[in-house]
């Protein structure tokens, strides 16, 4: 059952608006490089896209995003880092990931509508281009081969997200001990 959705304006409590994406288009082009969802965009339809998108700064020490909260709206990390963190069973922060330029922060949620998988705290001054599902919707709608472009690519990025996970996972299964049905491990 999805969160409840928090307001967009609670959901960016503590950013700083620093005004429209198109001002920034050009640096936003500049991260293809290092940027996954964005690789196969031209710059034109960079600067289109950065008309569905604004942009907001985070301070050192700023959740950007926080667990288990409701939210609709994905980052793209323009400048800065961000540190990443899950919850474990004993309900401790552990750091999953350090994001930087050209990635991306929140898109499971945008997409599904579930509670935040996890916390984003500005590591530094960082500056990220905001899409929400409203306007992921009116792209769509109003730009429907960018639409369809950004969808395959939002989808290609969290399949190989998954598969690099799977692999973790396999990994981490193999290197515990084996045990065969009806073994008790010992002392």
């Amino acid at each position: 059952m999805p969160g409840t959705m928090a307001e967009p304006a609670q959901q960016l409590a503590g950013l700083e608006y620093m005004g429209d994406a198109i001002r920034f288009a050009g640096r936003i082009h500049s991260l293809i490089p290092k940027c996954p969802l964005l690789e196969n965009f031209s710059h034109g339809e960079v600067r289109l896209l950065a008309h569905f998108m604004e942009v907001y700064r985070a301070l050192p020490g700023v959740e950007m995003i926080r667990e288990g909260e409701g939210g609709d709206l994905m980052m793209l990390v323009i400048e800065g880092r961000v540190d990443v963190a899950k919850r474990d069973r004993w309900n401790t922060p552990q750091l999953i990931a350090q994001v930087e330029p050209g990635r991306t922060l929140g898109e499971m949620s945008m997409i599904d509508g579930e509670p935040r998988f996890a916390t984003c705290v500005a590591v530094e001054p960082t500056l990220v281009a905001v899409l929400n599902r409203e306007n992921l919707a009116r792209i769509i709608v109003e730009q429907p081969l960018l639409g369809a472009k950004l969808l395959m690519e939002l989808v290609l990025m969290l399949s190989q997200r998954l598969r690099a996970t799977s692999g973790r996972l396999l990994d981490l299964i193999d290197e515990q001990p084996q045990r065969l049905p009806g073994n008790v491990p010992g002392p």
